[in-house]
């Protein structure tokens, strides 16, 4: 069932090397493109990385070489208003990218087609992970990839036959995330706690990588500072203002 493939997943970051072919993945493409699109502008391109060289620089970039030199297939998923410039000129207007609403339909538009991805490859076997650290060096990656003005990376992901599987990690409990009519932020003193508990127990039982951490701990120090400070330039020059 769909519930149970969803409830089962996890990051995997250690692949056979095996490639996939070409067919398999235009129809991961073919299936990830019915997702949900804000007014249907499918403001999303996907960089299928190919050129052995160009994926160990993709690895070094983004901080993550080992995945990308076992998987199956990498790509950079990108936000694309640059299709929809093309298409402005086609019926003689200029359109209007640079907006901060745009920024968020176009950061929508490719995480629901990246999951469509996601649950389609999972269904056929294939094991992922998104790698949020191509915005690590979001300009030299552009370089590389030859992305034009009004395209950015957003996230790579990594797919192929799991050499190894991780245990699922516990979310956070239904209670924490589901608010009835309005938002109680009260409950947090109470479920937090809780939910550390059981992270620390997956943490310290899992078959590798052990080690005693929570998740208030985790996020303490994950946002404690600003992260990705040359984030805000980086989309200013590609034509993002936030206006």
């Amino acid at each position: 069932m769909v519930k149970d493939l969803l409830r089962n997943h996890s990051s995997v970051r250690i692949y056979d090397g095996n490639p996939i072919s070409k067919d398999i993945i235009e129809e991961l493409i073919t299936t990830a493109q019915m997702a949900a699109t804000s007014h249907f502008v499918q403001a999303y391109s996907v960089i299928w990385v190919t050129d052995e060289e160009k994926k160990e620089q993709l690895g070094l970039l983004s901080g993550n070489p080992r995945q990308y030199e076992t998987s199956g297939a990498a790509f950079v998923f990108c936000v694309d208003f640059k299709r929809l410039q093309m298409a402005g000129k086609l019926e003689g207007v200029e359109i209007v990218a640079d907006t901060a609403e745009n920024v968020l339909v176009g950061v929508a538009d490719v995480a629901l087609f990246a999951q469509n991805f996601v649950i389609a490859a999972e269904s056929m076997g294939y094991g992922i992970c998104y790698i949020g650290g191509v915005r690590n060096k979001p300009a030299e990656i552009s370089e590389l990839l030859n992305l034009p003005d009004y395209v950015f990376p957003l996230f790579g992901l990594t797919i192929g036959v799991p050499a190894r599987r991780n245990e699922v990690k516990p979310r956070l409990p239904v209670a924490a995330i589901l608010h009835e009519n309005e938002y109680n932020v009260q409950q947090y003193e109470e479920l937090l706690p809780i939910y550390n508990e059981t992270l620390e127990a997956y943490y310290n039982s899992r078959s590798s990588n052990r080690k005693i951490d929570n998740w208030t701990k985790q996020m303490a120090d994950f946002l404690i500072e600003q992260r990705r400070p040359h984030i805000n330039e980086f989309l200013a020059k590609k034509g993002f203002n936030w206006k």
